[in-house]
């Protein structure tokens, strides 16, 4: 694989802001990792990403990393990848659970699988429109190898668009095959991303996991619809990269909350008023963690209700 950043296209680029922001914080998204920290004091853990920083990161997948940074992550953060097949195993239990019946969209024979290639039928009283807008989540993503499948974050190999196995990538092969408008196949693939989530620690890998799913919407439209008409993608991919933003998001999976509380600022000066303000709200205090930061609770979306909720308020059911 290349550098990562330098084989990525004009989409990335277009959507980069969004794509490093924290819909929770109303900042971006911090390292929260200190493999950068070397760098310079601007890259600590706590420390927001931000554009200007991104050339000097070499920011890459993790196979990519060396196995000295690979091994540190794993015992400071738990970092491990999984391969592809066992993405497609898991994956594949859970469309069991879904369909009420095996091997739906692929026939996995120890660590190969084959696709297969009719049309996906689907069981009495269950549509295939329920199926795009069923939800499903990640926990500590990575670079969300279960939601897309562009390559085997293992082994760091390309996986061909009819081989892909993410959970993604099978809601798209269902919009392909009941569609044929351009604007419905927009209308479900816009739902299908809606309803895919994932939080993860790490900044840099939560920021390759977003420009994953962006690529993945660049790799189905240009299959589908060709490379043409650049204006109508561009569109579409500052649709999905807010829906991205929100969905994948940056957290402590024991807490709920922003790792570290919110982004540390560069500076900040507080008057006479917001001292006063601050004192007369104690409650503050207690929601601040020992960095002196606020002890944020993350918010998602809920796009069928069209408002944003507090993970908290979803996980307690």
């Amino acid at each position: 694989m290349a550098e990562f950043l330098e084989q990525q296209n004009m989409l990335v680029q277009l959507c980069l802001s969004l794509l490093l922001e924290d819909k929770t914080t109303g900042k971006n998204i911090i390292f929260a990792t200190d493999s950068y920290a070397d760098l310079g004091e601007q890259y600590a853990p706590e420390r927001e990403i931000t554009e200007d920083l991104l050339p000097f990161l070499d920011l890459k997948p993790r196979i990519l990393k060396s196995k000295e940074e690979q091994a540190l992550r794993t015992r400071k953060n738990a970092e491990v990848f999984t391969p592809a097949w066992l993405c497609c195993k898991m994956n594949n239990h859970c469309d069991e659970e879904w369909f009420g019946r095996p091997d739906v969209f692929n026939v996995l024979d120890g660590e190969q699988w084959t696709v297969t290639t009719e049309p996906v039928d689907f069981p009495e009283g269950k549509t295939w429109q329920e199926y795009i807008d069923s939800r499903r989540l990640e926990i500590t993503c990575g670079e969300a190898p279960y939601v897309v499948s562009r390559y085997d974050t293992a082994t760091g190999e390309p996986i061909e668009l009819k081989d892909r196995i993410g959970i993604l990538d099978r809601k798209l092969r269902i919009v392909n095959e009941n569609t044929t408008e351009y604007a419905d196949w927009e209308k479900w693939t816009i739902r299908a991303f809606q309803s895919v989530y994932g939080y993860e620690w790490q900044g840099d890998s939560l920021l390759i996991a977003r420009i994953n799913l962006l690529m993945t919407l660049q790799d189905y439209y240009t299959d589908r619809w060709g490379g043409d008409d650049v204006k109508q993608l561009k569109a579409l991919a500052r649709k999905v990269a807010n829906i991205i933003t929100w969905n994948f998001w940056q957290m402590d999976g024991l807490t709920g909350i922003v790792p570290y509380g919110e982004p540390e600022k560069e500076y900040e000066q507080v008057d006479m008023f917001s001292m006063m303000d601050m004192m007369m709200q104690p409650e503050a205090a207690s929601e601040t963690s020992g960095a002196g930061q606020k002890n944020t609770e993350c918010r998602i979306f809920d796009w069928r209700a069209n408002e944003s909720v507090k993970f908290s308020s979803i996980r307690k059911g």
